[in-house]
């Protein structure tokens, strides 16, 4: 597993999670640009087996590190189901392996970040904020920043489709999350496509680490559901203390498997920055169908990037890559639609 086999031109693209809700794409977009080099990877061996994979387990470094040895010479591997630390993301760096990874729990893109210097010695670089949210959200709070000459502050705002299936790692996420305490109040968006909305505080990762890449004072990500009476309701039994049991993992578990099999309402989303800087403001807006596909898609046009070798070694974010700047046009030929936005935003 040295670093040259590693970053060869034939090396092989471990998807892990890639039967899944996000890795499924990912598998068969990497696939069809890569063809015989990917290996979709999962604890379930028998669907990993099926599709020409490989058991893995994020939680067991040592056990991930011999099925990186079985492949042979590997190139990257793409996390899309996150691990419980930042373990098997040290495993790939200090083997020169490219990570993808597109976890979006703020405490593990630390553990992570902090393997920057481990990554730059082995000639590997990792990539965090890979997605939706945190992902393009980043990039356009870049642009909007950019647009603005340096923001001050930037609201992030998310509208995403109920209807959807999400993957089980997703819905625990936004089960924990309704437990976390907030503090930024809701605030009144108008987002393309579903018109304004009330949307409310939620701890997105990309709040956590915009500060830091791009130098903003103030960053806040809120959320709503296309369906308007579950938004209501979800967010008012948040406010009334009612989702505090969300932070207990068997309660995560029941609530996931229930909200996998109620669809009440479609698959559409839409994401948009603003930037102020003084009274200057830029927003930018992007509206799609199926978060966890576009997930997939951007992890994917992540991973062919670091395979040009044009990427610095290094644990870097999404928006810290000029090479990736344009991803949101790159999309637009699978229904992603990027827009600058003039709607206006006001407090609730």
């Amino acid at each position: 597993m040295t670093t040259a086999e590693s970053r060869g031109t034939d090396g092989r693209i471990l998807v892990v999670g890639g039967y899944g809700a996000v890795g499924a794409t990912v598998t068969s977009t990497l696939g069809a640009w890569y063809p015989g080099r990917v290996v979709p990877g999962g604890r379930n061996a028998e669907r990993a087996r099926r599709l020409g994979g490989v058991r893995v387990d994020v939680a067991d470094p040592e056990g991930f590190r011999r099925v990186l040895e079985g492949l042979g010479a590997v190139a990257a591997v793409v996390l899309c189901v996150e691990p419980p630390d930042a373990g098997v993301a040290r495993v790939c760096l200090e083997g020169g392996i490219h990570v993808v990874d597109v976890s979006a729990t703020a405490r593990l893109l630390d553990a992570v970040t902090e393997l920057g210097g481990v990554a730059t010695d082995a000639g590997a670089t990792g990539v965090l904020s890979v997605g939706v949210a945190p992902g393009l959200t980043n990039l356009l709070a870049r642009r909007a920043h950019e647009a603005v000459g340096g923001a001050d502050r930037i609201d992030l705002t998310l509208l995403f489709g109920t209807g959807e299936r999400h993957g089980t790692d997703a819905l625990r996420w936004t089960m924990a999350g309704l437990a976390e305490p907030v503090r930024a109040r809701p605030l009144r968006t108008e987002l393309p496509g579903h018109g304004p909305r009330t949307t409310h505080p939620f701890p997105f990762s990309d709040q956590h680490t915009l500060p830091r890449t791009l130098g903003v004072r103030q960053v806040t990500t809120r959320l709503c559901l296309d369906s308007r009476a579950l938004s209501t309701a979800l967010f008012t039994m948040r406010r009334a203390g009612l989702t505090r049991l969300t932070a207990r993992p068997d309660v995560q578990r029941r609530l996931a498997d229930l909200s996998g099999r109620v669809h009440l309402g479609g698959d559409g989303f839409a994401v948009r920055a603003d930037a102020w800087h003084g009274d200057r403001h830029a927003a930018y807006a992007l509206t799609g169908r199926e978060q966890s596909r576009v997930t997939g898609l951007t992890a994917a046009y992540v991973t062919r990037e670091l395979l040009t070798g044009t990427a610095p070694p290094g644990v870097h974010h999404i928006e810290q890559l000029p090479g990736l700047a344009r991803l949101p046009e790159d999309l637009a030929e699978y229904g992603v639609t990027l827009l600058r936005h003039s709607g206006r935003t006001g407090r609730r």
